[in-house]
């Protein structure tokens, strides 16, 4: 099945480590086979990664960009997801990383992207928890707001 992307003039992608920038046009772009395709609004450099759930994305990102060393990313990412998990009590979020740990182990890494992304939002809301404020990102997740 064909991949169809869709790119701003300037935009940025990676396919397979390589860095490709569209040129000054919209563009389309037909994949014909499987390859592992980044866009710039998905690639996280490595000193964005400051977070637990931004630690675990970039783990996840590397091992989909880098196959070669995948158990060392796979290591990084086990290390930072047991981490993570031990840190919250959320069964919505953790549903996430269940599943996101599965996409990882079946070497389903952009689905595991894409599934890390939702824990950015819970991990937001708790970085700037106020009492009794729950914002609508957070809801989708199952946080309850305190009082």
């Amino acid at each position: 099945m064909a991949l169809k992307v869709s790119l701003k003039p300037g935009e940025q992608f990676i396919v397979n480590g390589a860095v490709i920038a569209n040129g000054d046009r919209r563009t389309s772009l037909v994949i014909q086979n499987k390859v592992s395709l980044l866009r710039e609004r998905d690639i996280l450099q490595q000193n964005e990664a400051k977070t637990p759930a931004k630690l675990v994305y970039f783990a996840i990102m590397m091992a989909y960009l880098d196959p070669d060393n995948h158990q060392t990313y796979y290591d990084e990412f086990v290390l930072r997801m047991t981490e993570f998990m031990n840190a919250i009590e959320n069964p919505t979020v953790l549903t996430h990383c269940v599943a996101i740990s599965g996409d990882m182990m079946a070497r389903n890494y952009y689905r595991g992207l894409t599934t890390c992304r939702k824990l950015f939002a819970y991990e937001e809301e708790l970085l700037n928890y106020v009492p009794g404020q729950v914002s609508a990102d957070a809801n989708d997740l199952g946080v309850a707001a305190a009082d």
